[in-house]
């Protein structure tokens, strides 16, 4: 941005401010009432994907001058930027090249003959698993995967793998070990044979700990099982940036998957940390992954902004957080198949927009990154849904559902129809005038009858836009995982800010450095505070005498 000044500064900040101060008593149960085709307006549709965003308190106006915002903040440019192969990552010197995994052309980022080498590799050796053609130091065909990794190297293709069970190989089990609790990795093995199972080390930097500790586990586990190096070797592959650590460690180097330094954990699953998505549903399966993804990187890059999913998506995020107040959103998919989707985009959208400070380190006077959650549907109207409808202050909500059943098509019906009435309910609420009809025509006297329908009372006027998917694909899921990962970047344009570092992640990391020292009472050279000695203490003397029944 040529503007060293900070957006809120900028006159099309401040004409939205005007705006939504003109907007303030209005509701979005008038902007129905005032046009009847408001839902056919307020959609947009693209790779599979059919948004209506027209349950967001907008007009024609509010577009236009989000708008004149985007374009203030030179979004066009900063799109070819991203989809060039520029420094994006502007802390770390580096581009962000997920998309070009997605479509490795010339030009794209530079990197087509290694991309086309890696996934040629990546889809042979998932084929031989799926085709029970790999087997284990014994010789015995391999039968259980399990994937090591956490963060971006494990939410993603855990999701992915989850939505399509129909797809993955008879015979063949994939798991997904994150948390460095060594329970899960135990609840894991007890399940598996030493002699018929793979370890897939997904680390990028080939020095995270969970994983890394996860990995020493999962050897010496084979080891007990009376494995020598070269046959723990047979039973270890790795997907990671650092070649030569992953060699050093053991892993043979033809069992060893690149992944470029220009692809972040959290945009990854498109490089060789998918490979758990092609063994598990297929190389076919995650070249449509791809292709929806591709399809998506093409309509975000060439659509105009008025129609363009992700610019809309990520431009009424904006007009959410910072001129309505909204600083959470939910993520609900009727869809139980995307049940881990809320936990993918907390990380992709906190870990990316989680940030105080713009590209050229200037404090933001403005609030950055929502707080993301959810449930699946209709789960989620049992428990958060509501909070969602009569809680304090409103939380808007993205609602995703398929076109084409996915399910039963009776049971898909009731879960359009739950769908389609929550964001309903969000908009129209219920005024106390019908509550009290209602409790009146209940019987009740005057007294009670008023009292109850206090209770009754829904306020409405709650914002959400509804995705649906025309059917439920690799292709289509691709595509609406590259919707979001583009919305969060028109984000981070418009904050100024940069979506592919995060410098925070690696404080709690130092840190537990000299804990962990501290907890082994060992000698460090941090200076603890009260509470973390006082806890240290209590865990090495065990409870207090005052803590016991």
């Amino acid at each position: 941005m040529t503007d060293p000044r900070l957006i809120n500064q900028s006159p099309a900040w401040q004409a939205l401010l005007k705006h939504r101060q003109a907007l303030a008593d209005t509701t979005l149960a008038q902007l129905f009432e005032q046009h009847a085709q408001r839902g056919q307006q307020f959609k947009a549709c693209a790779a599979g994907l059919y948004l209506d965003y027209s349950k967001n308190l907008l007009t024609g106006e509010t577009l236009d001058l989000l708008g004149e915002l985007a374009n203030h903040a030179q979004l066009a440019d900063a799109i070819e930027e991203l989809f060039s192969g520029a420094a994006v990552n502007n802390t770390e010197h580096r581009p962000a090249l997920h998309t070009a995994l997605r479509n490795p052309a010339p030009g794209d980022g530079e990197q087509s003959p290694a991309v086309t080498q890696m996934r040629s590799r990546m889809n042979t050796f998932a084929d031989k698993l799926r085709q029970g053609r790999e087997c284990g130091a014994s010789g015995k065909v391999i039968r259980d995967v399990i994937n090591l990794g956490i963060g971006g190297s494990d939410l993603g293709p855990r999701m992915i793998v989850a939505a399509f069970p129909e797809l993955q190989a008879e015979g063949l089990r994939s798991h997904f070990a994150a948390n460095v609790d060594s329970d899960v990795l135990k609840g894991i093995l007890s399940q598996c044979h030493p002699e018929t199972t793979l370890f897939l080390i997904s680390s990028k930097s080939f020095s995270t700990l969970e994983t890394l500790s996860n990995a020493g586990l999962a050897r010496q586990w084979l080891c007990d099982a009376g494995f020598d190096a070269a046959q723990i070797a047979c039973h270890f592959t790795a997907m990671t940036s650092q070649i030569e650590k992953a060699r050093s460690w053991g892993i043979k180097a033809e069992r060893i998957f690149p992944i470029d330094e220009g692809v972040g954990g959290r945009f990854s699953l498109w490089s060789s940390i998918g490979l758990p998505i092609a063994i598990a549903l297929g190389s076919e399966a995650f070249s449509q992954l791809l292709d929806g993804a591709g399809a998506m990187d093409q309509h975000f890059r060439s659509a105009d902004f008025s129609d363009n999913l992700p610019v809309l998506h990520g431009l009424l995020s904006i007009w959410s957080i910072n001129f309505n107040d909204h600083h959470s959103r939910a993520v609900l998919p009727y869809i139980h198949r995307l049940g881990e989707l809320p936990n993918y985009l907390q990380q992709l959208t906190m870990e990316s927009l989680g940030k105080r400070v713009t590209k050229t380190g200037q404090p933001c006077t403005y609030a950055t990154g929502p707080v993301i959650w959810g449930s699946e549907g209709t789960n989620g109207q049992h428990s958060c849904h509501q909070l969602l409808l009569q809680g304090i202050g409103a939380v808007p909500v993205d609602f995703i559902a398929t076109t084409k059943s996915h399910c039963q098509t009776l049971q898909h019906q009731y879960l359009l129809a739950n769908c389609f009435a929550q964001s309903r309910a969000l908009m129209l609420g219920k005024s106390y005038t019908q509550a009290l009809e209602e409790t009146r025509a209940s019987g009740l006297n005057e007294d009670a009858a008023a009292q109850l329908a206090m209770h009754k009372a829904i306020p409405g006027n709650r914002v959400s836009n509804t995705l649906l998917l025309d059917e439920f694909t690799p292709r289509t899921l691709g595509a609406l995982l590259a919707f979001y990962e583009h919305s969060v970047y028109v984000q981070s344009v418009i904050w100024q800010i940069n979506a592919f570092d995060q410098w925070a992640v690696e404080l709690g990391k130092t840190m537990s450095t000299s804990l962990f020292e501290a907890l082994q009472q060992a000698p460090h050279d941090v200076a603890l505070d009260s509470s973390s000695q006082a806890l240290i203490d209590h865990v090495q003397k065990g409870p207090h005498p005052s803590c016991k029944d």
